[in-house]
């Protein structure tokens, strides 16, 4: 048998965690000042790193963090291990909190609490939520669309293709996009505009449209 069409599923599957680099495992050695106390702490730079992300996102400085550690953790002789533990559990209770609001209740918390026409709109182009202006603006224009909430045979065409959105929004910053829409339901056509924008989830990639001429 050819050893090149042996197929190796351990090697053709997708990584469940991100690559580790060499730089991330080399120790550190740095002393930290704070009160009037100096601490010299070798990690490995991941930890420094994280340490100093932990920092910025409360607003305080290094030392302000390892003097909170130092004084909550009694052995003082194994300080290093509770700094890794608390940089784990800080940035797992980060990620908690970013999943939270990255989710579909949240995005239709924000339609909701829009008083213009909006709806959260797929990758295929399929409308996943809307707001009740949203609802009222297809049922004025569209009166013959069927269905109480107004979606059923509802088809939606943009002027730019919802991966072109994607790549300009990566391109300009998140800034919003402006494009002309067309919304059919029947016979019955409307056109207008909106602004879209990436909503606050993962997966699946969606878009909020903002309707601003409706």
């Amino acid at each position: 048998m050819n050893d090149s069409a042996v197929h190796h599923p351990e090697t053709s599957r997708e990584r469940l965690l991100p690559a580790l680099a060499a730089e991330d495992f080399g120790p550190e050695f740095r002393v930290v000042a704070r009160g009037g106390v100096r601490r010299g702490i070798r990690l490995e730079r991941a930890f420094w790193a994280s340490l100093k992300h932990l920092a910025e996102s409360r607003k305080c400085t290094i030392g302000m963090l390892v003097e909170e550690i130092a004084e909550h953790h009694p052995d003082q002789g194994n300080l290093t291990s509770a700094i890794r533990v608390a940089c784990m559990r800080g940035l797992a209770e980060e990620s908690m909190e970013l999943r939270k609001l990255a989710s579909i209740r949240t995005i239709n918390a924000i339609l909701v609490a829009c008083p213009s026409p909006a709806f959260a709109l797929s990758s295929s182009k399929k409308i996943l939520a809307f707001n009740t202006p949203f609802q009222q603006l297809v049922r004025r224009q569209l009166p013959s669309a069927p269905g109480e909430d107004g979606r059923q045979d509802l088809k939606l065409a943009l002027d730019l293709n919802v991966p072109d959105i994607f790549a300009r929004l990566d391109a300009n910053g998140e800034t919003p996009v402006t494009s002309g829409f067309v919304i059919g339901a029947g016979e019955r056509r409307y056109r207008g505009q909106l602004s879209a924008v990436r909503a606050p989830v993962t997966e699946p990639e969606l878009l909020m449209a903002f309707v601003f001429n409706g």
